[in-house]
């Protein structure tokens, strides 16, 4: 074929999202990507899907991602498990914000009937449910409505599941100009109806001038899997203090910016890296570790070793153990802008879409499912421009 309904440029997640969409609206699909296979960020996380911590549009895109997600688990196979989330506070003012959260959500939840957003925990229970070193837990929350999957089968998964529902894929094929109506590829013209340009980092390649006025450039980071020798499975991800800081939920609240001081100041070396210590866990017991944050107009590929010996440290001191085993290191790159996200529309039936702060696996599939609807259900393209 060479008319498709809808192009969707990029098969990450916020892709993939689209095509979804799309297809569920029984429009001709084609995926057009220049890698081989699916290997940026969408698989280089933590499979976290963390939609309680999330704010402002994060959070309604978030409401969209979860029951897709859960959809996913049965239509497309994708491992899921309904796990939570256990954020774990180690001193007063980590317990704070957590408990500044707790109230401003109540008791009711807007994801569903039963528990709140946010229950907050003692340190016994913490220590329950968590394998830590003796002594680390002050207090905590849980956010039962979160989930986890895992980042190397779920973008997979959702594309083979796709590819079942007539979605076509063309891998190593390279966009190289994109029109209202066309795109032009390195194996030839596509005419489309509309055009979903979903590149992530990549947005300056096609177009720079946006990229440059949305303040858009690459975030690299440095992640870990290894072998923990804990001695309990974790029940769910964790989340610590330098988590707090890094969500929306969390940091916009008063309490929070007591807590960046103090870890500023205490702990200055973290806070170079840009740390969120956090950890989950994939199905083999292995552990995911990170994760540590760098900017710029391209990312060297060359990274720091004290990253990572920082990352094991912490891990070690954390749970109580000799020092992990690492099985596998890597670097991550994502698009990271001023705002949360890149919507633009540069001519009609042209539209780019972007997750630009980290968050694309827990918001994408949401962030997908709301610009579709606006193009094809009669809305208008709410949260134009960066947002």
């Amino acid at each position: 074929m060479t008319h498709f309904d809808v192009v969707v440029i990029g098969s990450g997640i916020v892709g993939l999202g689209h095509a979804l969409a799309a297809s569920d609206r029984g429009l001709s699909v084609v995926v057009v990507d220049r890698a081989a296979a699916i290997g940026g960020a969408s698989v280089r996380n933590f499979g976290h899907l963390c939609f309680t911590p999330q704010s402002g549009p994060a959070r309604e895109f978030a409401l969209r991602s979860r029951p897709l997600w859960l959809r996913l688990q049965v239509d497309a196979g994708v491992w899921l498990r309904e796990s939570g989330t256990v954020v774990l506070a180690r001193h007063d003012d980590e317990l704070a914000v957590l408990q500044e959260l707790a109230a401003q959500r109540g008791a009711e939840s807007v994801f569903g009937i039963g528990e709140p957003d946010v229950v907050l925990l003692d340190a016994t229970e913490v220590s329950e449910r968590l394998p830590l070193a003796e002594g680390t837990a002050l207090g905590g929350a849980y956010l039962p409505w979160d989930l986890q999957v895992n980042p190397r089968q779920a973008g997979a998964g959702l594309a083979a599941y796709l590819a079942g529902q007539g979605v076509e894929f063309r891998y190593r094929t390279a966009v190289t100009a994109v029109r209202t109506g066309r795109v032009a590829t390195t194996r030839g013209s596509i005419d489309a109806g509309t055009v979903i340009v979903a590149v992530n980092h990549d947005i300056d390649q096609l177009y720079p001038e946006i990229a440059e006025r949305d303040g858009i450039v690459r975030c690299g980071l440095d992640m870990l899997r290894v072998d923990a020798g804990l001695r309990t499975p974790l029940p769910a991800p964790i989340l610590t203090g330098w988590s707090l800081l890094r969500y929306g939920a969390f940091s916009s609240l008063p309490a929070a910016v007591t807590l960046g001081e103090r870890l500023r100041r205490e702990y200055p070396l973290l806070a170079e890296l840009d740390l969120n210590q956090m950890y989950t866990q994939l199905p083999d017991g292995s552990l995911i570790v990170g994760d540590t944050h760098y900017r710029g107009a391209s990312v060297s590929p060359f990274q720091n070793e004290n990253a990572f010996e920082q990352l094991l440290q912490l891990t070690g001191e954390l749970f109580g153990v000799p020092r992990p085993r690492v099985l596998e290191r890597w670097q991550g790159v994502y698009a990271s802008g001023r705002a949360d996200f890149l919507i633009d529309q540069p001519e009609p039936g042209v539209y780019l879409v972007a997750a630009t702060t980290g968050i694309g696996m827990t918001t994408g599939l949401g962030l997908a499912e709301h610009v579709v609807s606006c193009v094809y259900d009669s809305r208008s393209l709410t949260l134009k421009g960066t947002v």
